[in-house]
């Protein structure tokens, strides 16, 4: 028996209301561009509308001009999605709460997380959504995922509750030390004053 391997997210489809409230949120208000359109092939009635959240992938939405927006909160029964998160930079997560304020969008406030910050608020069909940002930038060569996994081992082996940035500062000197050579025959800390 042989896996079958995943590399990534292809795409995520929401089911949407109306057309034009899924463009308000998903390019009005989160910035991704709305990149093309055509018939849900698999529901002549729905239109598939197309989002670049900015890193190759899409988000795509299921609309129908019959359906209205309802806030009330999408289910969080088991098997249903708690939330989706999106990556966005130090400058505007230090932006998020003045601009949903502005717009007079109930969130959370900043979450502390550790390795990372967020804020949560609803879509306009009660999806929960994270911005996320993280608080650290790997090595060149690595991705967040491995100095997660690194900073994990870290945080285990020492006993601590969850990841913090001195775990995430470890890791990434682990890494480099694994993965980059030296002439040095001593890679030890040192106080050179």
């Amino acid at each position: 028996m042989r896996k079958l391997q995943a590399q990534g997210v292809h795409h995520i489809t929401l089911v949407g209301a109306d057309r034009q409230t899924s463009i308000d949120f998903w390019e009005g208000l989160l910035g991704m561009p709305f990149i093309f359109e055509q018939p849900n092939l698999d529901r002549a009635t729905e239109s598939h509308l197309y989002f670049d959240p900015g890193d190759g992938r899409l988000i795509t939405v299921f609309t129908d001009e019959n359906r209205k927006p309802d806030p009330k909160r999408t289910s969080t029964d088991i098997g249903c999605v708690h939330h989706i998160a999106f990556a966005v930079s130090r400058a505007t997560f230090q932006q998020a709460v003045e601009r949903l304020n502005e717009r007079e969008i109930r969130h959370s406030g900043v979450k502390d997380r550790g390795f990372m910050d967020s804020i949560y608020f609803e879509d306009p069909l009660g999806l929960l959504v994270e911005l996320a940002s993280y608080r650290f930038e790997p090595p060149a060569g690595h991705t967040h995922a491995e100095v997660l996994m690194e900073a994990h081992k870290v945080r285990v082996a020492r006993g601590d509750y969850n990841i913090a940035e001195v775990h995430l500062a470890d890791a990434i000197e682990a890494l480099i030390e694994r993965t980059r050579g030296s002439l040095s025959d001593d890679r030890t800390p040192k106080n050179p004053y």
